[in-house]
């Protein structure tokens, strides 16, 4: 697997000047850009060096955290739909930003999933700063939220949720009798950080 990703890996880092180069107003652009692209075609594999690289370069600048290569193989990972598994304090949370940022880009929304409401605040808060300076919108499901506040929140490019309050909402939104009254949309990528 490593003998895989590390070529992909090379092609991030070689965009790492390029992202470093960017204002913020161009980061910004730059993700409009890959929304772009990706509404004209080009696949998500594509954009990949360049938004894994980006994204790279975003928790550089709002955490001081420049995300390891390790980290880059494991969002490389999360993106292919496979586990990805970090010991504690090795940056779980923060390798996860670049799968999240890319698979954000379609317009379909993600979804990142942790096992209580104090994670998720802290995560849409923390992580959250990263994909608002990429240009992205960031939501959080709390469970004494409004079906309103809800279907906004769902609406965001990335979603922080429990998965308690996630399964909850799919079998409430089974239950409702019109369907415009569901709070999801159609699910998209999903990332659970346990």
């Amino acid at each position: 697997d490593i003998k895989q990703l590390l070529p992909i890996v090379e092609k991030v880092n070689a965009e790492e000047n390029w992202a470093a180069s960017l204002s913020e107003t161009e980061v910004k652009e730059a993700t409009n850009n890959f929304k772009q692209e990706i509404q004209n075609g080009k696949s998500l594999d594509h954009i990949l060096p360049k938004a894994f690289a980006l994204a790279r370069e975003a928790a550089k600048r709002v955490l001081g955290e420049r995300p390891y290569d390790t980290q880059i193989m494991g969002s490389l990972v999360l993106h292919s739909g496979r586990l990805a598994e970090l010991k504690t304090g090795e940056g779980k949370t923060l390798m996860t930003v670049a799968a999240a940022y890319l698979n954000a880009l379609t317009g379909d929304g993600v979804h990142i999933v942790t096992v209580n409401e104090f994670l998720s605040e802290r995560d849409s808060v923390w992580m959250g700063s990263i994909f608002k300076f990429l240009g992205l919108t960031v939501g959080l499901n709390l469970r004494e939220l409004s079906a309103e506040e809800k279907r906004e929140a769902y609406n965001c490019d990335i979603l922080y949720t429990t998965n308690n309050e996630l399964g909850f909402d799919y079998l409430r939104d089974n239950m409702v009798v019109k369907k415009e009254k569901r709070v999801q949309r159609k699910l998209n990528f999903c990332i659970v950080d346990e």
